[in-house]
């Protein structure tokens, strides 16, 4: 009996360090190569800005507060009613009573004050106006809620799960979230916009240029100056959030997207943010594929009023490789219905251009109709099949 309970006394002294130790910390994640780049921040990723190809990630969907890098879907909204002629650039955005009203980052505007759409633009991305996002946002669709409601349709359509948005400027509000990856994905699609650099690259520019209050705009990301190749695109604080980045840089053919939240101060998001950019140019290329334009085949349309449909790259395809890598490994192949039946909308989805390394599969780019095509009508199809006959 004594031995036993000797035996057990000595069990429990082995077990109690093990019981009272402190948890061990997880361990950071790291790049490949066993980078950790981004230690300070709470939540970090970079992606390849072309295939969405994620080169590191840390908490990446983590759901935090965004502060102001929330502009980047008011910027996205913007652009896209640009670019489908339901807005110009030229046209005059009115302020409210409201819009003027908004605290933190402002360019100052008037009830009444009217600013052209390209003006705004300005203010929005080089100064982070939180005025001039909820001008637009009333520009757009007549409210600031009625336009949040957009921003979460939008982000729906993206594929953001880790996002709800409650304002237009990011201004802390319950319920207003997103992740790095999530912001990753929305800054992708604003860099669809080609005209959006203009904007989010300039170091410094002035609104009210003419007149007796000129407004001197200085961009509240510094590494478009300080870090070559980088022109985007939005910086974010607040109490809570802390200090976020979502970045965009680009050298030989690569661009890529840097988010960081939660960072302890400028300096240090810079930083480290620079160093995610210089781990992305040194360690990775791009492979193009095919360049836009480029003919990546036919398609048989049935019954159609039109027989064979080109297919031509939409946009350039490419991939993310690692520098070194043997390219020969990659390889391609078109999958396509051997026939489709019409009638066909433009976008329809008619296949996909798999991409291999070896066996496996690395990357499957959705093909699209590139045109409506309709129903042939009775005489062309008579005409179709009886042609043969007579050559």
């Amino acid at each position: 009996m004594r031995k036993r309970i000797w035996a057990s006394f000595m069990t429990v002294c082995m077990l109690l360090p093990l019981m009272t130790a402190p948890a061990v910390a997880e361990e950071a994640p790291k790049a490949s190569g066993g980078a950790d780049l981004a230690p300070s921040a709470r939540s970090a990723i970079l992606m390849d800005a072309d295939t969405g190809t994620v080169i590191y990630e840390k908490n990446s969907h983590d759901q935090l507060p965004p502060a102001s890098i929330t502009k980047i879907m008011t910027m996205l909204l913007t652009m896209e009613a640009i670019d489908s002629g339901k807005l110009k650039l030229t046209d005059k955005v009115r302020t409210s009573e409201y819009a003027a009203s908004m605290g933190g980052s402002q360019i100052f505007l008037e009830p009444g004050e009217e600013m052209s759409v390209d003006d705004m633009l300005k203010g929005i991305a080089m100064a982070s106006g939180n005025d001039a996002s909820v001008a637009m946002a009333e520009k757009l669709a007549g409210s600031e809620e009625a336009f949040v409601q957009l921003m979460n349709e939008r982000a729906q359509e993206l594929g953001m799960k880790d996002t709800r948005f409650a304002n237009a400027n990011g201004l802390p509000v319950t319920d207003h979230y997103s992740s790095a990856h999530d912001i990753a994905v929305m800054s992708r699609e604003l860099l669809k916009h080609q005209g959006i650099t203009k904007y989010t690259g300039a170091y410094q520019d002035y609104l009210r240029k003419d007149s007796e209050k000129p407004f001197w705009l200085v961009n509240t990301n510094k590494l478009v100056r300080f870090y070559q190749g980088a022109d985007g695109l939005k910086t974010g604080y607040t109490s809570e959030a802390k200090f976020c980045l979502s970045a965009t840089a680009s050298k030989d053919g690569l661009r890529v997207v840097a988010v960081v939240l939660g960072e302890p101060n400028t300096k240090t998001r810079n930083s480290e943010v620079s160093s995610m950019f210089d781990y992305a140019f040194a360690q990775y290329t791009m492979k193009s594929l095919y360049k836009a334009g480029d003919l990546l085949g036919s398609l048989k349309i049935e019954k159609g009023d039109v027989a064979e449909l080109p297919l031509n790259a939409s946009q350039n395809y490419s991939v993310l490789m690692r520098k070194g890598a043997k390219s020969n490994d990659i390889r391609h192949e078109l999958i396509v219905a051997k026939e489709l039946k019409a009638p066909i909308k433009a976008g329809q989805s008619i296949g996909k251009l798999v991409v291999y390394q070896g066996n496996e599969v690395i990357k499957e780019f959705d093909i699209q109709a590139p045109q409506d095509v309709g129903k042939a009508g009775w005489w062309k199809l008579f005409k179709r099949t009886t042609s043969g006959l007579f050559d």
